[in-house]
């Protein structure tokens, strides 16, 4: 694929695990406030926990894209951008969880955006099997797009993959997470030519935690994981020029992550 031109700007692309949608909504600052405020070109979402018609969501100037799971409450997944995707795809060719709503994948002119919410090994890692099916597919999936145009993918990844990325790996080792496996398979991802673009941008950031995207169960005792994460294909990670995360953003177990990039 021919080099394209960059923008006379970043993009700003955002990226949330709501951990249910309609409960962030009611809370203070709400959801749209937090939109609003991290003005985003792209802002994806996971775990939307909804059913098509149960929120309806003015965002002047965004288009919307929605994919719901086939369970009630359960899973889901949304991205609001300004510009009109080209095409959308909704499921990867899995016979996992592609009824769950665990995909947006948006074509833009210059680049696909593939929004991703993980499936959960479970306690004692009981659906590994699955997940592992669900990871590799994933992992092909998009290659199939990369071969066209670079991609962006952001999500809840539901691993933590390095020892850094957790607070205390030594007593979590194998749980959900953090097996093996797990990392093993995140690993295999970044190996097929994606690079993780807070760790590209922050390699020397040993025991930082506050400055990861993490899963916060006592955010103030700063014990949590990152299972967030931005990753482009390496071919474009040169016009990165800026990954965050918004830990002073409340409303959810997890924290908005923030990816500036030139596509």
């Amino acid at each position: 694929m021919a080099d394209t031109v960059a923008p006379d700007r970043a993009l700003k692309l955002v990226s949330w695990n709501v951990n249910g949608l309609r409960a962030v909504m009611r809370k203070d600052p709400s959801f749209l406030q937090i939109f609003s405020q991290l003005d985003a070109d792209v802002f994806a979402i996971q775990e939307t926990k909804l059913q098509e018609g149960q929120v309806e969501l003015d965002l002047p100037g965004y288009f919307q894209t929605w994919n719901f799971a086939e369970r009630k409450g359960y899973s889901g997944t949304a991205v609001f951008s300004r510009e009109d995707p080209l095409r959308v795809i909704r499921q990867i060719g899995s016979d996992v969880a592609d009824d769950e709503g665990r995909v947006c994948a948006l074509e833009f002119p210059t680049f696909w955006f593939v929004d991703v919410y993980t499936p959960n090994s479970k306690q004692g890692l009981a659906r590994i099997e699955e997940r592992m099916g669900w990871d590799e597919r994933f992992r092909l999936f998009l290659l199939e797009l990369d071969a066209h145009k670079p991609i962006v993918t952001c999500g809840d990844f539901n691993v933590a993959h390095q020892e850094i990325d957790l607070r205390n790996p030594s007593t979590n080792h194998e749980n959900p997470g953090f097996s093996d496996a797990e990392r093993d398979s995140f690993g295999r991802l970044l190996d097929a030519g994606f690079t993780d673009t807070f760790r590209s941008l922050n390699p020397d950031l040993e025991g930082a935690y506050s400055w990861w995207s993490y899963r916060m169960r006592a955010r103030e005792r700063n014990v949590g994981w990152r299972i967030d994460y931005f990753l482009t294909s390496e071919r474009v990670a040169d016009r990165i020029e800026g990954a965050s995360i918004h830990d002073e953003v409340f409303g959810s177990d997890h924290c908005p992550i923030e990816l500036q990039i030139r596509l």
